[in-house]
C-alpha cells in the first residue's frame, strides 16, 4: 500500500472511532429494554425510602404537650429512630381549632403514615375518626373510654394504644388544703366542651365533698373566656384548681395574673403549670409520660399490635412547689411538705 492510502485509511478510522464515541456519550436516552442499568439512588432518597414515616397530631402549644411530644422523640431516637436518618417526623399543631385538627387528621390518614402521635383527647378522637388501620399511640388523655377510643383500658380493641395522663385528683385536693388550709371553698376553670375535662371535673365533685370542700364551676369554651372566667371566682372562693385542661392551661398566664392580683393561690394538674406560676401540685411529669409512650411505639413498630397493648399510667407521683408563687399568692409553705417534694422552684 502506498503511504498515502495508508495515511488516508488511518484518518478515516480516527474519524469513525470520534463518532462512535460522541453517540455513546450521555446526550441521548437509551431506549427501554435494553438492558442498561438505572442510575443509582442517592444515599437521601435510600434513607427516605426505608424511614418510618411519623405523624404528629396536637391540639394547641402549651409546656405539658410539647414535653410529651418531646419524650416521645426521645424514646424513640434511644430505640434507633432518629429524625433526618430512618425516621421522617410530620408535626403538625392546630393550635386550638378544631376543624384545622380534623384537616390534619385527614391528611395523615391519606399520606397512609406508619405511626401517628395524637397528644391530647381532641387531637386522639379526631384521628381515630380518620383512620382503623394505621397505629394510633396517644398521650395526655385523661379518659380513654370515655372518649371512646378503646373498648377497656386492658385490652384496646382498637388501632389505638398508649398512656393516660388521668389526675391523682383527690391527692391533689388534699394539697389544697395543705397549702391553703383555710379554702372552704374553690374555684375549677375547664373547657365544658373537653371530654377530658367533663371526666375530672366530675370527679373534682365527687371529692371535693369527701374533704369538706365545695366547688365553684367556672366553665369555658374557648380560650378568650378563660381571663373573665377568673375574674368571675374573685369573691367567690380561697383558692382555684385547674385540672389538665388544654384551653385554660394554654391561657395560664391570664388566669396567674388574676390569681395574683387578688391573692387567690391556684392548684394546678400538672408540673409545667406550676413551673408558670401556679402554687403546687402533685402528678406527673409529661415529658416522662411522653418517653413511656414512645416506648410502646417501639413495641408497634416491632410489630406488637395496639388493640391488644393495656393503656398505661405513670406510677411515679411528683410534689412540684414554687416558692416564688407562694410569696405572691402570700402562702406559707409547711416545712413537711417542703421535705417531701420532688422540686421546689425558688
Amino acid at each position: 500500500m502506498k503511504k498515502g492510502s495508508w495515511l488516508l485509511s488511518l484518518l478515516v478510522v480516527l474519524m469513525l472511532a470520534l463518532l462512535l464515541a460522541g453517540c455513546g456519550s450521555g446526550g441521548g436516552k437509551q431506549p427501554s429494554g435494553s438492558g442498561a442499568q438505572s442510575q443509582p439512588q442517592s444515599s437521601e432518597t435510600k434513607s427516605d425510602a426505608k424511614a418510618v414515616k411519623l405523624g404528629i397530631i396536637q391540639i394547641v402549644e402549651h409546656p405539658a404537650l410539647d414535653a410529651a411530644r418531646k419524650g416521645f422523640l426521645a424514646a424513640l431516637k434511644a430505640g434507633g429512630y432518629e429524625e433526618g436518618k430512618n425516621l421522617q417526623v410530620d408535626f403538625q399543631n392546630a393550635q386550638g381549632d378544631q376543624s384545622t385538627l380534623q384537616n390534619i387528621a385527614r391528611k395523615f390518614a391519606q399520606d397512609k403514615k406508619n405511626l401517628i402521635l395524637a397528644i391530647a383527647t381532641p387531637s386522639a378522637m379526631a384521628m381515630a375518626n380518620e383512620t382503623q388501620d394505621i397505629p394510633i399511640l396517644i398521650t395526655a388523655v385523661t379518659d380513654p373510654v370515655a372518649a371512646k377510643l378503646v373498648k377497656s383500658m386492658e385490652k384496646p380493641g382498637t388501632n389505638v394504644t398508649g398512656t393516660t395522663d388521668m389526675n391523682p385528683i383527690k391527692e391533689q385536693l388534699e394539697l389544697l388544703k395543705q397549702l391553703v388550709p383555710s379554702a372552704k371553698k374553690f374555684g375549677v376553670i375547664y373547657n365544658s366542651s373537653e371530654v377530658n375535662s367533663q371526666v375530672q371535673v366530675k370527679i373534682v365533685k365527687q371529692e371535693a365533698a369527701g374533704l369538706g370542700l365545695t366547688v365553684v364551676e367556672a366553665p369555658v369554651t374557648a380560650s378568650n373566656e378563660v381571663v373573665q372566667a377568673t375574674q368571675s371566682l374573685v369573691g367567690r372562693v380561697e383558692a382555684i384548681y385547674v385540672p389538665t385542661d388544654n384551653t385554660v392551661v394554654s391561657s395560664i398566664s391570664g388566669v396567674l395574673q388574676v390569681a395574683e392580683q387578688h391573692k387567690i393561690p391556684v392548684i394546678a394538674g400538672e408540673s409545667n403549670t406550676v413551673e408558670s406560676g401556679a402554687l403546687g401540685t402533685i402528678g406527673i411529669d409529661y415529658y416522662k409520660l411522653g418517653q413511656q409512650t414512645g416506648q410502646m411505639a417501639l413495641r408497634v413498630l416491632k410489630g406488637e399490635k395496639p388493640q391488644d397493648m393495656p393503656i398505661e399510667k405513670q406510677k411515679d407521683l411528683d410534689i412540684v412547689l414554687n416558692a416564688k408563687a407562694a410569696k405572691a399568692f402570700g402562702v406559707t409553705i409547711p416545712e413537711d411538705l417542703k421535705k417531701k417534694a420532688s422540686k421546689i422552684i425558688e
